[in-house]
């Protein structure tokens, strides 16, 4: 949606006329017109996060007769934009996502358990201020059941956990962990560590070891950063719903052709016309007069740059778990835990190799036939994911469905091995 910011002179005005006009705290009147708690929420046609919180609308009108709710389309027609700018800058926050909902002096953008329970909040206390003002509004019905913090439960030494989140963390774990298979950090890491093993020091290792893994987490963080900014932007947009799920199958399907035909075609490796650069930069740390400040100066430059080189080999699984994060609209802090959480998972591979090179001073090679298994199940989970994404994304709300869908995609992954293996082991296979 096109929106151009207006002078904070001219947004306070238009603000303060709606208030005026429209009555945004309590209008004076009679009847049943008398008092009303105003809220005013703005979507967008085909935004599916709009299409489920409507519902959740019609039973607030139903519970509470002295809400009323003002609804205004804002991707098919322009009517609005000035209203929701206006809205946004005097409420603190950034016209553009929906839906986005303001009441009480509150701003709500996106749609969620924790979302829907504030909002309610803040109604019934509007009401109950409209009854301390002298009005007598009709009585508000209680909130049902399945309306109460029903997705929160009380965790000894832990505090109070938010179940409604609870298959996006599994959903994070999952995603995180198979690709931190990925083959194309875990050859560079062996790489590394092998030659740097050479030196025999484990002060060297552990220097090398720990600023090239952070370094190229935190590129690899910032990348995955910018794609859910983008995604959780634009995905309301159908097509570009679409678009990450042909994205996730392509890459997928280049995957899965890799263990039957590698580098044959299109394939998402680290290129040969590279692999001198990276060897050369590696090479480098090797120098025995490269120590402290120096060595960590020189890991930082050749781990950045190998980082850059390696996304196109890692941007599969990021693109997909941003886009099923932004589905849900998760944003803020929220987002930021579930990408440290995402990050921790993703080098938790790296860091076992890692640590056994630190303690044992050996390093074993890693084979092109690892590289290739490993394709195969990333791949086979990519498919899944895009089929899912395609047919039904609610099917990763549910823990159940979301550890099916990853053990069924490995366990066809592991199938597919055995088969290949034995006619592999035939004569003229």
């Amino acid at each position: 949606m096109p929106c151009h910011p207006l002078p904070s002179w001219l947004s306070g005005l238009l603000f303060v006329a709606l208030i005026l006009l429209s009555g945004g705290t309590q209008a004076q009147g009679s009847g049943d017109e008398a008092e009303k708690v105003r809220m005013f929420v703005f979507w967008g046609e085909g935004c599916p996060h709009c299409d489920e919180q409507k519902p959740f609308l019609r039973e607030l009108e139903q519970r509470y007769p002295e809400l009323e709710i003002r609804e205004f389309e804002v991707f098919r027609t322009d009517a609005h934009h000035q209203l929701f700018i206006a809205l946004s800058v005097a409420h603190g926050i950034e016209p553009g996502s929906v839906p986005t909902a303001f009441v009480g002096g509150g701003a709500w953008v996106g749609d969620g358990p924790q979302i829907r329970r504030e909002m309610e909040a803040t109604i019934r206390q509007e009401i109950a201020d409209l009854g301390d003002s002298g009005e007598q509004p009709g009585p508000a019905d209680p909130v049902p059941a399945e309306h109460e913090n029903d997705n929160e439960i009380d965790i000894p030494l832990i505090g109070t956990v938010d179940l409604g989140v609870q298959p996006l963390v599994v959903t994070t774990l999952l995603v995180a962990f198979i690709d931190g298979l990925n083959p194309c950090s875990l050859w560079v890491l062996t790489l590394l560590l092998g030659l740097v093993i050479h030196s025999g020091s484990r002060g060297r290792i552990a220097l090398v070891g720990i600023t090239f893994l952070t370094t190229t987490a935190l590129i690899y963080g910032a990348f995955i950063a910018g794609v859910f900014s983008v995604l959780s932007y634009i995905l309301y947009l159908t097509w570009v719903q679409w678009l990450v799920a042909v994205f996730a199958l392509t890459f997928g399907l280049v995957n899965i052709k890799d263990y039957f035909w590698f580098r044959a075609g299109p394939s998402f490796t680290i290129a040969d016309s590279q692999k001198p650069g990276i060897y050369q930069g590696i090479r480098r740390l090797l120098n025995p007069q490269l120590t402290g400040f120096g060595l960590f100066f020189a890991t930082l430059v050749m781990a950045s740059g190998i980082a850059l080189v390696e996304l196109p080999c890692t941007a599969g699984f990021p693109v997909i778990w941003s886009g099923i994060v932004a589905e849900r609209g998760v944003t803020g802090i929220t987002f930021l835990m579930l990408l440290g959480v995402y990050l921790l998972i993703y080098l938790l591979i790296e860091l076992v190799v890692f640590f056994t090179a630190l303690v044992t001073l050996r390093m074993g090679k890693f084979q092109e036939s690892h590289g290739r298994n490993l394709k195969l199940i990333g791949g086979m989970i990519m498919v899944a994911l895009a089929l899912v994404l395609v047919i039904d994304p609610k099917l990763m709300n549910d823990v159940g469905a979301t550890l099916m869908l990853f053990v069924g995609a490995i366990a066809l992954a592991l199938l597919i091995m055995a088969v290949h293996q034995r006619v592999s082991a035939q004569p003229g296979g």
